[in-house]
């Protein structure tokens, strides 16, 4: 058992959606929590909510696109806060496109920002970690991560990568002190696309709250779980695992199942409507 008490917790993503919530929800738990977004102020509402509720809290705002600045990011944290006790890589980008309509700068900054930031990061902070024989990593990937989501493929990609590299040094890891959580949610209401775009997730798929989420990560900590998915309730979670053995045992089959499901139909149509917002928003700079 793991507590929050005390300790310090670098968050990424920490401005809006699943990020804002689970750090009023660490804080609580005596956590100081030092939140990293492009958004300051997304980070002022962030540590103010949290000052105000009697916690702890430090914004810093940063590109987490750009990998080479990141040893300066860890080093302005440590200097205000000191080393940092638990990682939470909740950043996050997504982009739906088919993929020849990806341009070179959006795959680079889907990767960037949802993989390549979050090893770096833990490269950066790993070796303190080790030499306190403590330390916690936690990597918000996504049900994509497990069954691609076509017109979303990048992101897919990019969570896959993260779920795959959480377990390997996971087990790199055995017997440091220093453990690592992946944390797999489902469709997430207010957060995301479903926030962006309006377009609500197929009722086949379920749809989870922030909340949800956010406790998966805290249990997570506290017990140390290597991998937890989250849905709307325990029926739908083991469902969602029972799909994706599925996938693994016949990936056709598991495509059909997608299909019925209307995850691509799905995909497109947020495809559309991104369009559309954008179209919208020129004409009203135009006008």
């Amino acid at each position: 058992m793991t507590t929050l008490i005390g300790k310090n917790v670098l968050l990424t993503g920490a401005s809006r959606g699943i990020g804002r919530v689970l750090g009023q929800s660490i804080a609580e738990r005596g956590a100081v929590v030092v939140g990293v977004a492009r958004s300051q102020g997304g980070l002022d509402d962030f540590c103010e909510i949290i000052r105000a509720a009697g916690g702890t809290a430090l914004g810093i705002p940063w590109d987490l696109a750009d990998i080479s600045s990141l040893p300066q990011l860890v080093h302005c944290v440590e200097t205000q806060v000191g080393s940092v006790d638990i990682l939470i890589n909740n950043a996050g980008v997504e982009i739906y496109r088919a993929f020849q309509d990806y341009s070179l700068a959006e795959l680079q900054t889907v990767l960037n920002v949802n993989l390549l930031a979050a090893m770096e990061l833990t490269r950066l902070v790993l070796p303190r970690m080790l030499q306190q024989q403590a330390g916690h990593i936690v990597n918000i990937a996504s049900n994509a991560a497990k069954k691609g989501h076509p017109f979303d493929s990048v992101y897919s990609a990019s969570k896959a990568g993260l779920l795959m590299w959480g377990d390997a040094i996971r087990q790199e890891l055995t017997n440091s002190g220093v453990e690592v959580s992946s944390i797999c949610p489902g469709y997430v209401e207010q957060c995301g696309m479903m926030a962006d775009t309006g377009v609500p997730a197929p009722k086949l798929a379920g749809v989870s709250t922030p909340e949800a989420v956010v406790a998966a990560v805290v249990r997570a900590i506290e017990r140390n779980q290597a991998e937890v998915i989250v849905n709307k309730d325990s029926i739908s979670v083991g469902i969602t695992k029972l799909l994706f053995a599925l996938c693994q045992l016949s990936p056709s089959l598991g495509d059909t199942v997608y299909q019925r499901i209307g995850i691509p139909q799905l995909n497109q149509l947020r495809i559309q409507k991104a369009i559309e917002q954008q179209q919208t928003a020129q004409e009203l700079i135009n006008s």
